[in-house]
């Protein structure tokens, strides 16, 4: 293995990589043994990788044992001597040679503890000796020359009695040594410090030169010492922690990062840098845990994701992380909760992340007590001071970690920047979308969404009127999520107007493909058969409505079909007019041969134009289905969504939807809340033409949806019409999105629809099939064939009900 294949596996297997280099030289020790002592020594992500590189760079570090090298070798050397390891060098001296047992650095150079001394000349007696400590000038001074004979306590008890008479010494001096346990010079400095400036007791400890001065003043206040006063950050002005230098002040951690901003490479977020790329640009902390290199394989759900807990068997996704099941305090559902922070009490992920109109005093704010039907805001279950703080611009109050606005007043101040022109004033247009996200019910969530480079430098842009404000203007942008997120945004605000986004997406697709052909009458072909029949019938089928996610996947499948079999034929100096049905059927059965069942509609289009001749592509008949029915597992699963209520209510009624009606998950998601209609008790659902009532568990669950859905969007809209609401304002779920949750449920979808639908055509004639399943009447010919279904079973059930309703 080269040096370069080395180096991509200390990134992908640090563990793995140095326990071969080690069992390459130690043949004794046995391989398992070696890998749990480097599993101990290497540690985390980032160490191991620089062990892993370092050995990579060098393995003659584990022969020979000298530095330079990081000290993490060094530790590696050590243990695997200590587990028995003779091939193994010890870490040697850069000095003086000796083998080390425990390691002291100037560096990366190892040193025993004699050589690591320094030695200088003594400022008291002038010989040159070891340097034991420094004086109050940071001159050396050996350790029989000592700088003040007096004891650091009773220094320290002087100066706290003149600003507490009667604080207990003991009390003192046991938070001194606390402060620096072990340091004893290094208490001296404190104490030398206190001297010069009592007043970091009284207030200005962020001025203090030494960390242990911090430390003390903490240890005083718990101790109760009266007079002693711990400092506030001097440029965010809370009381906490500050122990960060930063322009020869102490500062709190918030503050420092705040300091250390610049833009990530990546995302374009103005954060503190996690870590640098290998050219040394900052990359933050999101960036840094959604690289594919730090990414590992869950062992619940078998994809490649970020870890968010570590197990004995191996890393958990945030998805996958285990919650316990309890009764949520809340909502009474009996699901995965956390203890909330403020109560106590279990709240599952439904009500933490719910936002509703707080029955106390009324605004819509997060839930944090009460139930479902009488919800209670934070501020007005536990009414703290410290902790509900007013925000110094609107008043209301709020849980702030830091003086300043409160969210939604810093979100409305940030929209202000990116929205407003060089004169202060915003577009009335951009108006409607600033009043928009400044109501939203996540503040949170529209300030990160801002906080994505290329959204505020869109919205930058188009506040300033660099960029004019039309779909044309956002189509010369980079195509991606991101993007047509902040469309669907100004659409959904009134910004922009609707335009059917999956044509305009097929048009994009259609040129780039036409485009792309070699030769010029391929070109000329596709464009004929994608406008004049493609597109053309997809607009009169579509008959002003939005397409489709299917007719757009149908469509461009029919595309590439026809420009796989236009490169084959120039491959083979064929064309169109030139090719023979022994050529066609010579690549129907080629191995490189794509979309053959596709490819018939652009060979039939072909012949209709009189492009092609003496070809034949007969269309495929449908003759049922082609997959095994297993009802049986189709009812347990049905019996899962039923009562299972550790599983989201929006998934159980899309999987029931499947399972018990056949629908698609395109049909699903694409459902309103006037598809549900609840009349004399009885909840029914229109799929087609008829409605159908839903059984008293499926109802309940449907109207459960109507109520609480909710969106993702960083606008969510409560009067959105879709009972399923997708992650773009008013938009629903895609049918992709919709697909994925009910496979997440162990749903194989094509084989569980095509059980019900064939299990419902045993039972139902083909007319009501298709009124009340919503489905082609064609469609439901040909399945009741398929299924050889009996109505007289169904006559006989219709005649039974009439008879019964006459009685």
């Amino acid at each position: 293995m080269t040096t370069a294949d080395q180096m991509d596996r200390a990134v992908a297997d640090p563990i793995g990589l140095i326990t071969d280099l080690v069992t390459d030289v130690e043949k004794e020790l046995g391989t398992e043994r070696i890998r749990a002592v480097v599993t101990v020594v290497a540690g985390g992500r980032a160490k191991s990788r620089s062990l892993a590189k370092a050995l990579a760079m060098r393995p003659a570090l584990l022969t020979d044992g000298r530095s330079p090298a990081p000290r993490a070798i060094g530790d590696l050397l050590i243990e695997l001597r200590k587990a028995g390891a003779s091939a193994i060098a010890a870490p040697v001296c850069a000095e003086c040679g000796k083998k080390l047992r425990t390691l002291q650095r100037k560096g990366q150079d190892w040193y025993c503890g004699v050589c690591r001394q320094e030695r200088a000349e003594c400022t008291a007696c002038g010989y040159v000796r070891r340097v034991s400590f420094r004086d109050r000038k940071g001159l050396p001074r050996c350790k029989m020359c000592p700088d003040d004979d007096r004891d650091p306590a009773a220094v320290v008890q002087e100066l706290i009695t003149a600003i507490a008479p009667g604080a207990d010494g003991d009390a003192v001096a046991e938070a001194l040594r606390r402060s620096a346990p072990h340091r004893p010079h290094y208490r001296q400095r404190v104490v030398w410090a206190l001297e010069e400036n009592p007043r970091l007791l009284t207030g200005e400890g962020h001025l203090a030169p030494h960390r242990a001065i911090l430390r003390f003043i903490d240890l005083l206040h718990e101790a109760g010492v009266a007079g002693i006063v711990r400092p506030a950050c001097p440029r965010c002005h809370r009381v906490v922690r500050i122990d960060k230098p930063l322009d020869g002040q102490r500062v709190c951690r918030n503050c420092i990062a705040k300091s250390r901003i610049e833009e990530c490479v990546r995302c374009g977020a103005r954060r503190e840098p996690a870590t640098r790329d290998a050219d040394g640009r900052p990359l933050c902390p999101s960036c840094l845990v959604k690289d594919p290199a730090n990414l590992e394989t869950c062992i619940v759900c078998g994809e490649s994701r970020m870890v968010s807990n570590r197990t004995a068997d191996g890393p958990i996704c945030p998805n996958c992380r285990p919650m316990p099941i309890l009764l949520c305090s809340i909502c009474g559902r009996t699901a995965p909760c956390m203890l909330s922070k403020l109560t106590g009490l279990p709240r599952c992920g439904g009500c933490d992340r719910r936002q509703a109109h707080c029955t106390v005093c009324g605004r819509m704010r997060g839930i944090h007590s009460g139930t479902a039907d009488a919800p209670v805001c934070g501020p007005c279950t536990t009414p703290d001071a410290e902790l509900w703080r007013p925000c110094p611009t609107c008043g209301q109050a709020e849980r702030l970690h830091a003086p300043g606005p409160c969210p939604r007043c810093s979100l409305k101040q940030r929209l202000h920047e990116l929205l407003a022109d060089g004169t202060g004033s915003i577009n009335p247009k951009l108006q409607l979308l600033h009043d928009a996200l400044a109501d939203t019910e996540r503040a949170g969530t529209a300030m990160r969404w801002l906080s994505k480079g290329i959204v505020s430098t869109v919205l930058a842009d188009l506040g300033s009127g660099r960029r004019p404000l039309t779909h044309k203007a956002l189509d010369e942008l980079p195509e991606g999520k991101v993007v047509e997120h902040i469309r669907s945004v100004l659409v959904a605000t009134g910004v922009l107007s609707r335009r059917d986004e999956q044509m305009v997406r097929l048009e994009r697709h259609v040129k780039g493909l036409v485009s792309s052909h070699a030769t010029a009458e391929g070109r000329k072909i596709l464009h004929r058969y994608a406008t004049w029949h493609l597109l053309r019938r997809l607009r009169r089928r579509s008959s002003g409505k939005e397409t489709t996610h299917y007719q757009l996947t149908v469509a461009r499948q029919h595309l590439r079909a026809a420009v796989h079999l236009l490169d084959w034929l120039e491959e083979h100096n064929l064309t169109l007019a030139t090719c023979h049905q022994a050529d066609l059927e010579r690549w129907m059965t080629s191995d490189d041969a794509r979309h053959r069942r596709e490819a018939g509609h652009f060979v039939r289009w072909a012949l209709a134009q009189k492009i092609a001749r003496d070809l034949s592509f007969p269309a495929e008949r449908w003759n049922g289905p082609s997959q095994a029915m297993d009802d049986e597992a189709r009812w347990d699963t049905a019996r899962r969504l039923l009562h299972d209520g550790t599983l989201k209510p929006e998934d159980r009624f899309a999987g029931l939807l499947l399972l018990l009606y056949a629908q698609w998950p395109a049909a699903i998601s694409r459902l309103t809340i006037d598809h549900i209609e609840e009349t004399d008790g009885a909840v029914h659902i229109r799929l087609g033409a008829v409605p159908v009532e839903l059984p008293a568990p499926v109802a309940d669950l449907a109207l459960q949806q109507v109520a609480v859905r909710r969106s993702h969007a960083v606008l969510a809209q409560t009067d959105s019409p879709w009972l399923f609401p997708g992650g773009q304002p008013g938009r629903p779920i895609s049918a992709w999105a919709m697909g994925e949750r009910l496979r997440k449920l162990g749903i194989r979808l094509a084989e569980a629809r095509s059980t019900a639908l064939f299990q419902l055509a045993t039972e139902l004639p083909a007319a009501v099939l298709a009124r009340t399943l919503g489905i082609d009447i064609t469609v439901a010919v040909k399945w009741q064939r398929a299924a050889a279904g009996d109505w007289a079973a169904y006559a006989a059930e219709i005649s039974r009900r009439t008879t019964a309703e006459q009685a």
